[in-house]
This record gives structure tokens, C-alpha cells and sequence, in this order.
């Protein structure tokens, strides 16, 4: 299993905008097979500092993912609504 967390700083006047806009990635990505988990999250205490926070099965499935017309659609568009790029880590449990 791979994990990801991609962090955005979400300009403050865009975070409602930002939520509806990013419901449809999370709703079809959760959907894609080799998804395993795909959430997005709001800091408790900076509600503009966001992660998505993904479990894959494997590599593949991420590349499958990074291609999808879902995730090519919609996060330039995300990207626009940030402060500075979105900051992705892979992770894999030890």
C-alpha cells in the first residue's frame, strides 16, 4: 500500500469554494479501483491548511489515478484557489 497526503493552503476566501469543487475528485477517486481510502481534511486550527489523505494498493493504481479525467479536470482548477503548490508526500507503512 502506498499513502499519500497533499497538502494546499486554501486562500480564506475561496475554502467554501474549494470544498464544493473538490467533492467531486473525492467522490470519484474513492470510486477508482486500487483506491483503498481518499479524504480531504481541514486543519483544526488553520482552516485554510488542507490535506487529501489517500491509501492506494499500489503504484499503479496512483498512475491509473494521476491520469484520470477526475483528477486532470478539476485539480488544475483546485490548484488556482491556493496559496503556493500543493506540497504531495508518498508514504508506505513500515
Amino acid at each position: 500500500m502506498i499513502k499519500i497526503v497533499a497538502k494546499a493552503v486554501v486562500k480564506e476566501e475561496m475554502i467554501e469554494e474549494f470544498h464544493k469543487a473538490a467533492a467531486p475528485l473525492v467522490e470519484a477517486s474513492a470510486a477508482e479501483e486500487g483506491n483503498i481510502s481518499y479524504s480531504l481534511n481541514q486543519n483544526v486550527n488553520d482552516k485554510c491548511r488542507h490535506s487529501f489523505i489517500e491509501i492506494w494498493k499500489d503504484q499503479d493504481a496512483i498512475e491509473k489515478h494521476n491520469a484520470s479525467e477526475h483528477f486532470t479536470g478539476i485539480l488544475p482548477k483546485l490548484a488556482q484557489m491556493c496559496d503556493g503548490e500543493l506540497d504531495i508526500e508518498l508514504y508506505k507503512e513500515v
